[in-house]
């Protein structure tokens, strides 16, 4: 029997309560999460190639067990792997490189696809609007030229801020038969910036808060035409660092662009044909133009946080792979509730 005084008040406080029991429990299950990531060591790279004569300028070739020829083709089928060109995160920023994403680069090559993991200016560095935009483009074309792409479908990849960078790749410089797969993506800037993500990360990408604005229509991948190729986006719903909300922003927004615009051409939705790319008049990163782009996907990780779709042996990680290897719709294991590792 209620006793006297209990009732709304009485369950909006054990609501509170369970709330909060709530976020510490998932504050330290993201916490075991990131520890768990940076605990990983290091791993050396095959082979470095650089693409400029900056230091930053370079990417790590990490290549699949026996595969010391760069150009073999692999695959129990006979089929190509992909190569992976890899972005790391870090808020777009100097002091953190691409060390971190080097056991998740040389486990994907383990389970048989080459990665490309590159390197680029950074703000607080030679990095920022627009020397960062022309790193990426010119690392992608690089790794196209490289031997060990000869042949094989190429899927950009990045995590965090290098997701947004290859979401921006995606929409201003995808050819036919790439793919796109971000983790945990900035993948809304102005939404980032109104959020103050890692104390104005954005403004000092673009320059300064005065400048957000009037860049954003070059650099947000939430403003930028839909892609002409399959784009992926992972991300765990339990992210502190880059909340889940952005991504869902973005493939609704870019959905319903790509509908709009087959639409009133007449075309199917998914049609990449006719899609074309380009700079802008200065010259500087531009966008694309897509009279018809392809809907983007979005696969959420249930309760998981920022690192656990790049730690090996998860069952995030496997997402990873999975969509890494097949192009919607999926084939593999779903990490499912809780993302308990399978091995």
């Amino acid at each position: 029997m209620a006793t006297a005084g209990a009732g709304p008040a009485h369950d909006g406080a054990a609501a509170g309560a369970r709330a909060e029991t709530g976020a510490e429990e998932a504050a330290a299950v993201t916490g075991a999460e990131e520890a768990a990531f940076f605990a990983l060591a290091a791993v050396p790279p095959d082979a470095t190639v650089a693409y400029g004569s900056h230091p930053d300028q370079v990417v790590d070739l990490y290549l699949p067990p026996g595969d010391v020829d760069p150009g073999r083709r692999g695959g129990a089928d006979g089929a190509p792997a992909p190569v992976v060109l890899l972005f790391h995160g870090g808020f777009w920023r100097q002091a953190f490189d691409r060390l971190h994403l080097t056991p998740c680069a040389a486990a994907l090559a383990r389970a048989g696809v080459p990665v490309a993991l590159a390197e680029y200016r950074r703000v607080g560095g030679a990095g920022g609007w627009p020397q960062t935009f022309e790193d990426v483009a010119a690392a992608r074309d690089a790794v196209r030229r490289h031997p060990v792409a000869a042949g094989r479908p190429l899927v950009v990849a990045g995590h965090s801020a290098g997701g947004h960078l290859a979401l921006w790749l995606a929409a201003t410089g995808a050819a036919p038969g790439d793919r796109v797969v971000a983790v945990a993506p900035v993948a809304d800037l102005a939404r980032a910036h109104e959020l103050g993500l890692s104390q104005g990360a954005v403004a000092a990408l673009l320059g300064g808060s005065e400048r957000v604005a009037g860049l954003l229509a070059r650099t947000d991948p939430v403003r930028l035409p839909p892609a002409p190729v399959p784009v992926t986006v992972l991300h765990g719903t339990a992210d502190p660092d880059v909340p889940v909300e952005l991504s869902r922003r973005y493939v609704a927004a870019v959905t319903a662009r790509a509908d709009t615009a087959a639409g009133a051409a007449g075309a199917r939705p998914d049609d990449a044909a006719g899609a074309r790319s380009g700079a802008a008049p200065d010259g500087r990163p531009g966008t694309a133009v897509a009279p018809s782009g392809v809907r983007p996907v979005l696969r959420e990780l249930p309760g998981a946080g920022h690192f656990v779709a790049l730690t090996p042996g998860t069952g995030p990680f496997r997402e990873l792979l999975d969509a890494i290897r097949h192009p919607p719709p999926y084939h593999g294991e779903s990490a499912g509730p809780g993302y308990p590792a399978r091995r």
